[in-house]
């Protein structure tokens, strides 16, 4: 009788045995996923999300590689005949007549941008045509206009630096790398550690027919990262020239803070593009309130407006600006009152690594809060 059940008796022990393998990984499977932070990065698009992805590999996953600068340079130089295009094509849209202000070299080189073909091998008179553009009155004039159409971030940062990036031996630094654009479509994860604390950060492409992907994303999320570009508030959509950049991100966040599958989810608000909100600004030619019109009455609160200037003592122009566009957000995310979930605001400038790093060690703080609040555990 013994004998007759000795194999199966074996064969349970074997089973027993991958059960409890099985079992033990399912486990150690359910803590690695309860001591992971997921964060899910939201916002229109060009509002900086990608450039955030990047600054989290800069300073928690060792840069970039020499080959990934490599893989930039095209990237760069197609940024470059982009943005040159772009100014061009834009002229006569707005105004500015080529054939009659420009001088006949300024004239050719026109002609050349306005009519390269959709792919080429960037030839060294490419560059000298766009040193000549960009050392043009006229071409000055229409990028300082470029609110008025599309055009992107990093078009002066590029075009300041032509000449070397013309070079064959160019190899992107860093900041090149932040500054590089390419148009985000699906949902890119980007895992790293701090401190022993494992993070998964899901960047999810912001223009409007990129958004049907995010309800992917919704489930088991830590916190939202909402990215807005505050120096947007006088652009219009490239997908929708008939609205507003900020109004429309306004408008998504209310969405998103009053969807119902995430009304228990806490969103991290980045308050991007100080820099440029700061030039703009500063500058005087496009006010705030001439596209929001209630910033005319806005008044700082002076224990706020102090905080806000800290060491930096920045201009009060400027910070009555940037506080005005966080209280915009604020009064959407206090409006319910509900209590279940909260809104951390942060001012950004996501090609500035140490802003970056400064602002995520405040924000790892709130999100491991926030992590322990959802597992019950505080």
């Amino acid at each position: 009788m013994g004998c007759f059940w000795g194999p199966s008796s074996d064969e349970d022990r074997e089973q027993n045995k991958r059960n409890s393998k099985i079992n033990q990984e399912i486990k150690k499977a359910k803590q690695s996923f309860k001591s992971t932070h997921r964060l899910l990065l939201l916002g229109g698009g060009e509002s900086g999300k990608s450039t955030i992805v990047k600054q989290m590999k800069i300073l928690h996953i060792n840069g970039f590689t020499e080959e990934e600068k490599r893989e930039k340079v095209n990237i760069i130089r197609q940024n470059v005949r982009d943005a040159i295009t772009s100014i061009c094509m834009a002229m006569v849209g707005i105004g500015l007549e080529p054939s009659e202000k420009m001088s006949e070299q300024s004239h050719s080189a026109y002609e050349y941008m306005t009519n390269i073909p959709s792919e080429f091998d960037f030839p060294q008179v490419f560059y000298d045509y766009v040193i000549t553009l960009w050392n043009d009155p006229l071409i000055q004039e229409c990028y300082d206009r470029s609110h008025e159409y599309q055009l992107i971030d990093s078009a002066k940062y590029f075009l300041d630096k032509i000449n070397v990036i013309r070079k064959d031996t160019y190899e992107p630094s860093d900041q090149d790398v932040l500054r590089s654009r390419v148009l985000t479509s699906g949902i890119l994860e980007t895992k790293f550690e701090v401190d022993k604390v494992n993070f998964h950060m899901f960047d999810v492409g912001g223009q409007r027919d990129e958004r049907r992907k995010w309800i992917q994303v919704f489930n088991d999320v830590t916190a939202i990262i909402f990215v807005v570009a505050c120096s947007s508030y006088n652009m219009v959509l490239r997908e929708d020239p008939s609205q507003n950049r900020l109004r429309e991100a306004l408008s998504l966040f209310e969405n998103i803070w009053n969807n119902r599958w995430l009304r228990q989810i806490s969103v991290i608000l980045f308050l991007n593009k100080q820099d440029l909100l700061y030039e703009k600004i500063m500058s005087g030619k496009s006010r705030l309130e001439d596209y929001f019109s209630n910033f005319a009455s806005y008044l700082m609160q002076s224990e706020n407006a102090a905080r806000v200037k800290g060491a930096d003592q920045e201009d009060e122009m400027f910070v009555r600006a940037k506080l005005f566009l966080r209280d915009e957000f604020l009064q959407i995310s206090t409006a319910s009152g509900e209590g279940r979930h909260y809104c951390y605001p942060h001012f950004t400038t996501a090609v500035d690594t140490k802003n970056i790093e400064r602002v995520f060690a405040d924000c790892r703080d709130i999100i491991q809060r926030i992590h322990l609040r959802q597992y019950e555990l505080l």
